[in-house]
């Protein structure tokens, strides 16, 4: 069986925010998994892409029936996997998983169209793959193109012009449900990236102070630097959660950080002034139940992107530009190896007209001959041409046909006819 890009995940379209923290893995987990799943049945290569929004993996897989069941046996051993929830995955193979790379890597995907961050993302996750040696000459190719054709969108499209981010959505909800932000205090959790983004748009829109709660404190003063905002002890949370106007959740916890309990408990001491939480941490940090306590207002993942998509339409013009782009990349990526998988057999039918030619020339001047100079030569010239006319012409058919299907067939009739001997795996063409 011939080698085949394949790429498994769920994201925010096919699967909500309480089934994507589920098979969310964490940083240090990760190793773990491209570990174990380059060693699994049918991988070859293997990249794990993993973010608030997607859990994916990226493989090349010398059987993708194998390498399927590897990672579905890898979710149901580490992650409880059941039968019901693997209908939120996507499985996708060669083509098409080559232009949803493409795709997820120039931001089409994401929640929010021309989001950034996912470049980073994913420049950090195919970092983190070579580091373990889970990948090598063919996911280092198509993430390398995958990179390249990402700036080309960004640079020559509006997909990346300033829109409705996810922090700034949680800005908008605030807004709905207090209506002026000005003077409203605010409450982070966590220090992250997005622990930055939110509490500055929150700011942009009225919001008078920002207090930081973190584990790490250096963390904590680094953000606080950041937003001109002053760092509470953790000891001192309670206070300030019933002082806050808006909390915005953003650790890496893998628990709730924020139980009903607790919520329901500040409320009681804030006079019936509402609250608002925003929960952007995936897993999930606040209990989604605090939703059912009169005077608080819990706004997740899925809820911002109700708001991003909202302020989407806009964008789709540059969207459509940007797909057309992202689609002839993918054609010609598949083009330029379709073409290259056909060298080795190329090569050996050469080599094999070459040594047919020869041997019918020689065979010729012994019968027929002798011949003087010029004449050996002249016929060696024209045993040459016709060489390379019709290895030529076998070569132009199998680097150029319309489907991969197509060029099996052809690749394995001019095998069987001319008695080459190319290994299959070379023929299948690894190299990129």
């Amino acid at each position: 069986m011939e080698p085949t890009l394949l790429a498994i995940g769920l994201n925010h379209r096919t699967a909500p925010v309480a089934v994507r923290e589920r098979f969310w893995i964490s940083e240090s987990r990760r190793y773990e998994a491209l570990a174990r799943l380059a060693q699994a049945e049918g991988v070859e290569e293997v990249v794990v892409l993993a973010n608030c929004n997607r859990t994916e993996f990226l493989l090349w897989a010398s059987d993708p029936g194998l390498a399927e069941n590897s990672v579905l046996r890898f979710l149901t051993a580490e992650y409880g996997l059941t039968l019901c929830e693997w209908k939120h995955f996507y499985r996708l193979l060669d083509d098409a998983a080559l232009l949803h790379i493409f795709r997820v890597a120039s931001s089409l995907d994401s929640m929010v169209l021309g989001d950034p961050q996912i470049v980073s993302q994913l420049t950090g996750a195919w970092q983190q793959a070579q580091k373990v040696g889970s990948t090598s000459q063919f996911l280092d190719a198509v993430l390398q193109k995958a990179l390249a054709v990402s700036k080309r969108v960004h640079s020559e499209t509006a997909i990346s012009n300033p829109a409705v981010s996810v922090p700034c959505a949680a800005a908008d909800l605030a807004r709905q449900t207090l209506g002026s932000l000005e003077h409203k205090l605010v409450l982070v959790l966590g220090a992250g990236k997005m622990s930055a983004l939110a509490p500055r748009c929150l700011v942009n829109h009225g919001a008078s102070s920002v207090c930081v709660i973190n584990r790490t404190f250096e963390h904590a003063l680094e953000l606080a630097a950041s937003l001109a905002a002053t760092v509470v002890p953790n000891a001192e949370r309670r206070q300030h959660l019933v002082d806050a106007d808006i909390v915005i959740s953003s650790t890496s916890s893998p628990n709730f950080v924020l139980s009903r309990e607790e919520v329901e408990s500040v409320a009681h001491q804030r006079s019936n002034r509402p609250l608002v939480l925003v929960d952007i941490a995936l897993p999930r940090d606040i209990d989604p139940n605090v939703c059912e306590i009169e005077g608080v207002f819990l706004y997740d993942l899925d809820d911002l992107e109700r708001v991003v998509a909202h302020n989407e339409g806009e964008r789709e013009v540059a969207a459509l530009e940007a797909q057309r782009i992202v689609e002839d990349e993918a054609q010609g990526f598949c083009r330029r190896l379709l073409s290259e998988r056909a060298v080795p057999t190329i090569v050996a039918l050469r080599s094999q007209l070459e040594r047919i030619c020869r041997k019918e020339l020689e065979s010729f001047q012994n019968e027929c001959g002798p011949f003087s100079k010029d004449q050996s030569e002249l016929l060696e010239d024209v045993v040459v041409r016709m060489t390379r006319r019709i290895a030529g012409s076998l070569a132009r058919e199998l680097k150029e046909p319309p489907e991969k299907g197509e060029q099996e067939q052809l690749t394995t009739a001019v095998q069987r006819l001319f008695h080459l001997e190319t290994p299959q795996k070379a023929a299948a063409g690894t190299t990129l």
